[in-house]
């Protein structure tokens, strides 16, 4: 597909071009040239850009897609097609999956799958059989058969031991475990927040300190074994100090925040809109500041969608026995400019440092690269309901609402799509 992209602003800290409004051509999944002024020739499709963004296409490190067994949330090809709406090129897919992915077989499936997509997919394997925490599932097998790092989804591992070994047990071949951080025990059946608004709902609350004991431990078994070690989803102002003075004692430790984590407060459930429930919990004002000012810091080093598509019939009931998530991955753009994020932070942020995390390549805007790359505009406004809901779930309580950043085209692999 040959593109002719006239007057973009380019941001991409690994490009020569960065900050600079030029015109790109692409011919056959290369970039052929950066340049003012490029001449139309034929054959080719002329974009102009009136204002928006080329950045390198965005990865999400973490996504679930209910492919295979729980198609009914989501597929690959309707994933990958939120993923495209949303500027994503590439994809970590969590493994709680039905069968989980936790050996070779279930790795090959979803690389067969999503093959020849404009989105890279990228399994991600269970750390332990059955997400169970007790035994450490065919890590080594999966790694080989293509699985890039491992996870148990938005289950903690909860032994000591368990999570000791597997450290030293990935260390040998160069696996990352990925974690979520929670301590079940202190978190107990709690759901929303600890603070003053969880007493107005009524509701038990989720302590700061269930997410941060967690990650304290994760830190010192990481310390202990000089392993890597990344963990998801933090959401609260503790975590990222705790990360913060982890990083500067030189643990190989990474994280990630998801973008809703930024934007999004514990007061939004205060009508018990079951779309507002996620894991961990909407926190405070205060955790909002505190994450945005990790990644302004370097201490955050990503940001993820946690897309976890769900049926109507697990959200449209009381708050407490809904299910966890949100549709996510055609939101996060709108809601990292909400956060007040920079075009070069969003590139940071969730289309480099993703790919650095998982020893991937690292796409770049420069003469003779490979073509991967999203175009936005920041100051779009558009408004997300179901006829441009790409997803095959709708629990995302910003449907219905008027958008600001808009993704306008994606291309990777020789392929584009393009967004009105």
């Amino acid at each position: 597909m040959n593109l002719l992209i006239k007057g973009i602003t380019i941001v991409d800290p690994n490009s020569e071009f960065n900050q600079q409004v030029c015109d790109v051509r692409v011919v056959q999944g290369k970039v052929l040239a950066i340049a003012q002024k490029l001449e139309k020739q034929e054959e080719e499709y002329v974009f102009e850009a009136f204002g928006a963004v080329m950045s390198p296409g965005f990865f999400d490190l973490n996504c679930t897609i209910g492919d295979p067994g729980f198609e009914t949330k989501e597929d690959i090809q309707t994933g990958t097609e939120a993923a495209k709406a949303g500027g994503f090129t590439g994809l970590a897919v969590m493994p709680t999956t039905k069968p989980i992915v936790q050996s070779k077989g279930e790795v090959a499936y979803i690389l067969n799958k999503s093959k020849n997509n404009l989105v890279d997919v990228y399994p991600v394997g269970a750390i332990s059989s059955n997400l169970e925490g007790k035994e450490i599932a065919e890590l080594f097998d999966m790694k080989t058969a293509g699985a890039i790092a491992f996870s148990d989804g938005n289950k903690a591992v909860a032994d000591d031991g368990f999570m000791s070994r597997a450290l030293q047990y990935g260390l040998g071949f160069g696996a990352l475990l990925m974690v979520h951080p929670e301590n079940k025990a202190i978190a107990g059946k709690a759901q929303v927040n600890e603070s003053q608004n969880n007493v107005l709902l009524g509701m038990k609350g989720v302590p700061a300190l269930a997410e941060e004991m967690q990650i304290s431990r994760d830190i010192f078994l990481a310390t202990y074994h000089n392993a890597p070690l990344h963990v998801s989803n933090i959401s609260t102002a503790g975590s990222v100090a705790l990360i913060k003075k982890a990083k500067k004692e030189g643990v190989k430790i990474t994280c990630d925040v998801a973008a809703h984590q930024l934007v999004f407060t514990e007061e939004m459930l205060n009508d018990f809109n079951s779309n507002y429930k996620v894991k961990p919990p909407l926190r405070s004002k205060t955790d909002n500041k505190a994450l945005i000012a990790g990644l302004k810091d370097g201490t955050i080093d990503a940001i993820s969608s946690q897309h976890q598509p769900q049926e109507i019939e697990f959200k449209a009931v009381e708050f407490e026995i809904a299910a966890y998530g949100i549709i996510a991955l055609q939101t996060v753009l709108p809601l990292l400019l909400e956060a007040g994020l920079s075009p070069e932070l969003i590139a940071e942020k969730l289309a480099v440092n993703p790919r650095k995390i998982l020893n991937l390549p690292v796409p770049t805007l420069q003469v003779n690269a490979d073509a991967n790359f999203t175009i936005y505009h920041p100051t779009q406004k558009w408004t997300y309901n179901q006829a441009n809901n790409y997803s095959k779930s709708s629990n995302s309580p910003l449907l219905g609402k008027t958008l600001t950043g808009k993704v306008q085209l994606v291309y990777n692999n020789n392929q584009y799509q393009k967004y009105e």
